[in-house]
């Protein structure tokens, strides 16, 4: 298990398109998520809501304007599961909370981390937005990380940055802090295993899919599916996403 416990870096909603997912965020948490920009390689874009503490808030979307090459130069499938027929399909219901990103902060070494444990870390991916560059754990079929076969969105991606600025620190304040993080998975054992293992149990507050509360329950899957809750502290009150 790592030595080092990890800390949140940011949620990620998944949309159809851009303005679809910030309307979502902005219709619930009262703020519109703005700025972000392109990822060339992964062809998504994404804006960008502050959350107190150095987390923030992304909403991502496949990028009409980027190169689609049907000759596969380009090595990843997108980001997320954009590409997966499941993940158009639960988005034809509207824009939802499908994951979140854990971070690996200095002097430990994410890419050698992975390089020693690369069955439970998925491959490092080099990224850039702007003036920003990154590492982040992307499998090669662009799912979500999993162990044993677990994972749907609900198990991190880890990132960590190269650039010495967070995304978060030129992002406007918004007054509005994450309060609570929550997910039910129906393997939710193999998923609080590997959460343990990367040092990231604390982050997130995890249920099984027999015992969840009420409000984690209302899925769109009736099947008991996997499903993250974001519960926030606003201006105006508790409100949540998911």
């Amino acid at each position: 298990m790592t030595a080092h416990p990890l800390r949140l870096d940011h949620l990620v909603i998944s949309a159809r398109t851009l303005d679809e997912g910030t309307q979502y965020v902005a219709d619930t948490l009262g703020v519109a998520p703005a700025g972000g920009g392109a990822h060339p390689l992964m062809r998504t874009h994404n804006r960008l809501l502050n959350l107190w503490g150095g987390v923030y808030l992304e909403v991502i979307a496949v990028d009409p304007q980027a190169a689609d090459p049907a000759d596969g130069a380009t090595p990843w499938a997108r980001l997320f599961a954009l590409d997966d027929p499941a993940t158009h399909a639960r988005l034809e219901k509207g824009p939802y909370l499908s994951h979140w990103v854990a971070q690996v902060e200095r002097p430990k070494q994410l890419a050698v981390w992975q390089a020693q444990y690369p069955q439970r870390i998925a491959p490092i991916v080099p990224m850039t937005r702007g003036d920003f560059s990154w590492g982040l754990s992307v499998p090669d079929d662009g799912a979500f990380p999993t162990w044993q076969d677990a994972g749907d969105g609900v198990l991190p991606s880890l990132i960590q940055w190269d650039s010495p600025r967070h995304p978060s620190a030129l992002l406007p304040e918004t007054g509005i802090a994450l309060k609570a993080l929550k997910a039910t998975h129906p393997q939710a054992d193999a998923i609080a295993a590997q959460l343990r293992w990367l040092g990231a149990a604390h982050l997130i507050a995890l249920e099984s899919a027999e015992g969840a509360a009420a409000h984690l329950i209302a899925l769109e899957s009736a099947e008991g599916a996997a499903a993250l809750v974001a519960e926030f502290e606003t201006p105006e009150g508790l409100r949540t996403l998911k």
